[in-house]
């Protein structure tokens, strides 16, 4: 954290306790101080490039790094569409024109209107794509499987939900979407499996893009060396390829600017060829804008026309790659370098293209290169392999963005997950889903050998991610957005009517290619629910069987005699975030041993794109201190992480920064506390030993409020989270929390304890960690048999085990096995 902001964090602290000792400074001035600081230490903390304040030079700056990173895919469409649309040739001198119009129309429609004016908004903290939709709509109703919701979590900065200055139309249609969204399973399941079937379809579409990008740039060797054959076309497509995917290793840590000047110059290339070929071969194609010649194409095409549509809307393929990698950027940088950049030059090279294509139709299934003037031909071929790699760059880097976010989810697999940039964290590399979407764009390609098969199957991944962003964006503007009930109607109208139509036109086509990202999706999908299908039935397994802090107490005091005590701290990893896991009782029973502190430290994900160091933990003391009775000193911790957020990157002091907030819970605990009830105001005293940051409230029949604690405390921030609670529901609902007035003797105690744990820790940490069998009941049916036994476990046995996703070094390791039966 900033010097400066510790420092002023001290200064907070020094004002706090100056409260209690007299100083005119009222409560209320106190917590408007603590809330504007906190805010400004969430800005420091989470700032990003989407933070949409700032001067146009910052803007300027973004525009022309987005262009390397964003516009890669959209930027290389008009190498195939021509050639995919007329597959069979031009039949009629019109239809170059109708498709031209078509392509404008799309493109303006879905690209620019849908994504770049509005979907762009419905961004997670600057974050885009299908996840963050999901992401978005989780913190505003409880739609996720895994019963792991804790109040607490709702006083993560960005996670506030506010809805002040709305209709109240609109806020009764948000609560009845809520309400319908966590009380039906069968609508969380279905949000779950669109929300999983649209990430399998990005991985797919990450799949197809190398291969029908670089191919088509590849062919147009063709112009020069006509002798070269299919099968040489494809070795060369294919050794690309395989370089493409070797170098992923070494990271894209200045993408931005490396990239952005290749795809800037691509894009000037095209426009000026574009420009080029409408002025010297028909300028009248410029009719196109005109959209009666869309009704004259499926007029006189009927059938063939309508058909045509999936190789169409390849124009706006890389749309969702666009939506999803937002990231670090500003929705005003993207939309500046997109209308200023993007928009003109691509319209300009299909306007060019089909100008070429009106006087020479027999050249359409090589109409880009061969549209090319031949002063330009080598440079434009260059400039094409190098936007093609740049634009199968964004759609691998988001394919791998997308698996981390799975991860978080808990619907795949652990895997290997490698940040290969600090200044950006979004940039990722894992090994193994590498290695795997490499073998399979290198049989797609050997496969196939043609961009027209690989067109139609990466027309579906398009469309169907497209009619996904449509849904969820639909459910975000009731329950989010809070829109009124025309607009979204006439956004959803519009926009699945539309799609509707282009996806029936892919689906015609489906033994032809489509089948490829429906197989290869069925599959993604299936190791998905079935990862996520045992995961939450695991949880709740686990749930049903805890162990209270009554019982812990009971069975620790039963074993008293024979309990032996262990120096050192030990860290029980679990992934329950209430509760004792009942591995803890099988531990206790068969190994009659207790650490001196033990702490059960729970990795929870939280939908939002970051957690702030500051907010990280939250603690809960399991067995409370009894007079003439020994300590065990046994916590809980819940360390919570946004879907962004990199665990490898504080592996190194995890323990040491556990530890260290562990020590500030312990003094937060016993310095602040809440009112009694029945106490008049000011009157001060400790409910017990555990302190609170986040308050329930219950109004007695006397019109006063009781306030009830809940079990967790994030310390150092505690104030800080009662002035977010503060500003987020209203200084009626802030309850009354002031430092205790303690004495010497109390004091010394504190100390004590803090110096305990921590030369405890100077002993040895110790990992424990929960080696889980999981089975079906044995009257189970054999479908779940098979899911569980077997899909399942071979899933477990072949992928990442958790002490390396967690870092914890193997000579610290213990692993308690046991087995469930869900």
């Amino acid at each position: 954290m900033d010097p400066s902001v510790e420092k002023d964090r001290k200064q907070m602290d020094h004002e706090l306790v100056d409260v209690e000792s007299g100083r005119p400074d009222d409560d209320a001035a106190t917590v408007e101080r603590q809330d504007s600081l906190f805010r400004e230490v969430v800005r420091a903390e989470h700032g990003g490039h989407w933070d949409e304040e700032g001067g146009w030079g910052r803007t300027a700056r973004l525009a022309f790094q987005c262009v390397g990173i964003l516009y890669g895919d959209i930027g290389t469409s008009p190498l195939y569409v021509y050639s995919s649309t007329f597959e069979h040739g031009v039949g009629h001198p019109d239809d170059v024109v109708g498709v031209l119009s078509l392509i404008i129309y799309s493109f303006l429609l879905f690209t620019v209107i849908k994504i770049v004016f509005v979907a762009l908004h419905a961004n997670d903290h600057g974050d885009g794509g299908t996840f963050a939709l999901y992401s978005l709509i989780s913190r505003h109703a409880k739609v996720s499987l895994i019963p792991n919701h804790q109040a607490e979590d709702e006083l993560i900065s960005g996670y506030s939900n506010n809805s002040g200055g709305k209709p109240s139309g609109t806020l009764r249609r948000a609560q009845w979407l809520k309400q319908l969204l966590e009380t039906s399973m069968s609508a969380k399941i279905s949000l779950f499996l669109l929300t999983i079937l649209a990430i399998a379809m990005v991985i797919s579409d990450a799949v197809l893009t190398p291969p029908i990008s670089v191919l088509s740039a590849v062919g147009g060797l063709r112009e020069k060396a006509p002798h070269l054959t299919t099968d040489q076309i494809v070795w060369i497509t294919v050794a690309i390829l395989v370089v493409l995917f070797a170098i992923q290793r070494y990271g894209t840590d200045k993408v931005g600017y490396t990239f952005a000047p290749i795809i800037l110059l691509w894009l000037l290339l095209i426009g000026a060829t574009g420009l080029y070929n409408l002025i010297k071969h028909d300028i009248g194609v410029l009719k196109a804008f005109n959209p009666k010649y869309i009704i004259d194409y499926f007029r006189r095409n009927k059938k063939e026309g309508w058909v045509s549509l999936g190789a169409i809307l390849l124009c706006f393929t890389g749309s969702e790659a666009l939506f999803a990698n937002l990231g670090y950027f500003s929705i005003r940088s993207i939309q500046l370098s997109f209308s200023f950049g993007l928009l003109p030059s691509v319209l300009l090279a299909y306007t060019g293209q089909a100008a070429f294509l009106s006087k020479n139709p027999e050249n359409v299934a090589n109409a880009f290169f061969a549209a090319t003037p031949i002063s330009l031909f080598w440079p434009t071929f260059i400039m094409a392999i190098a936007a093609s790699i740049i634009g199968s760059q964004a759609m691998i880097s988001c394919a791998f963005a997308t698996v981390s976010h799975l991860q978080s989810l808990s619907c795949f697999p652990r895997v290997k997950i490698l940040h290969t940039s600090k200044r950006f964290p979004g940039q990722l590399y894992i090994p193994g889903v590498n290695f795997l979407l490499c073998v399979a764009a290198c049989i797609v390609t050997v496969s196939f050998k043609t961009t027209v098969i690989i067109g139609k199957a990466h027309e579906l991944c398009v469309i169907l991610v497209m009619i996904i962003t449509t849904l969820l964006m639909t459910i975000v503007m009731l329950l989010v957005w809070k829109t009124s009930i025309l607009w979204i109607a006439l956004f959803f109208v519009t926009f699945a009517s539309t799609e509707a139509v282009y996806l029936s036109s892919v689906l015609y086509k489906f033994t032809h290619g489509p089948y490829v990202p429906v197989a290869m999706s069925a599959v993604l999908m299936a190791v998905m629910a079935v990862w996520h299908y045992v995961h939450v039935g695991r949880y709740r397994y686990e749930l049903e069987h805890t162990a209270s802090a009554d019982e812990v107490r009971q069975l620790l005091e039963r074993r008293r005699g024979d309990l032996r005590r262990v120096p050192g701290v030990a860290l029980f990893y679990t992934e329950l975030v209430q509760g004792i896991p009942p591995i803890f009782r099988h531990l206790v029973e068969k190994i009659p041993a207790i650490h001196s502190v033990l702490v059960f430290v729970s990795v929870k994900h939280l939908p939002v794109p970051h957690v702030g160091s500051s907010e990280r933990f939250i603690f809960r003391q399991v067995e409370a201190k009894r007079k003439e009775e020994e300590e065990y000193r046994v916590f809980r911790c819940v360390a919570r992480y946004g879907y962004r957020d990199a665990l490898e990157e504080e592996a190194g002091d995890f323990v040491a920064t556990l530890v260290q907030n562990l020590q500030r819970y312990i003094r937060d605990a016993s310095l602040y506390c809440t009112p009694e009830d029945g106490e008049p105001h000011g009157c001060i005293s400790c409910r017990s030993s555990l302190g609170h940051s986040f308050v329930s409230h219950e109004t007695k029949p006397s019109g006063r409020h009781a306030v009830h604690a809940e079990d967790m405390l994030t310390p150092i921030e505690s104030f800080s989270e009662i002035a977010t609670a503060h500003s987020n529901c209203g200084s009626s609902h802030l309850p009354h929390l002031k430092a205790c007035k303690m004495n010497m003797e109390e004091l010394l105690k504190i100390e004590q304890e803090q110096l305990f744990i921590e030369k405890e820790m100077e002993k040895g940490v110790v990992y424990i960690l929960g080696e889980t069998e999981v089975v079906a009941r044995p009257h189970s049916s054999l479908l779940k048999k098979m899911v569980v036994n077997h899909m399942y476990s071979f899933l477990r046995k072949n992928f990442v085990q958790g002490q390396k996703m967690l870092f914890i070094p193997h000579r610290q390791l213990l692993k308690v096995g046991i087995s469930y039966e869900i």
